[in-house]
């Protein structure tokens, strides 16, 4: 009996792993997915660059006097 329910929990452990290295293969990152707002505020962004309505990181340092 004992060693029936040995195997059995033998049997449990390597499906659970199966199971385990499934998902970390197929997990994605959350952080990679933009939410509607993120996705609407990068458009605007995306909008305002082409625009020519940003400021160059390098003459914003120099203005700050970084």
């Amino acid at each position: 009996m004992a060693e029936a329910m040995n195997v059995q929990i033998t049997e449990e452990l390597k499906a659970i792993r199966k199971d385990l290295a499934f998902i970390k293969t197929h997990m994605f990152d959350p952080d990679t997915i933009m939410s509607f707002e993120e996705e609407r505020r990068f458009k605007q962004a995306m909008v305002e660059l082409k625009e020519g309505k940003t400021t160059p990181l390098s003459k914003l340092k120099k203005e700050l006097g970084l």
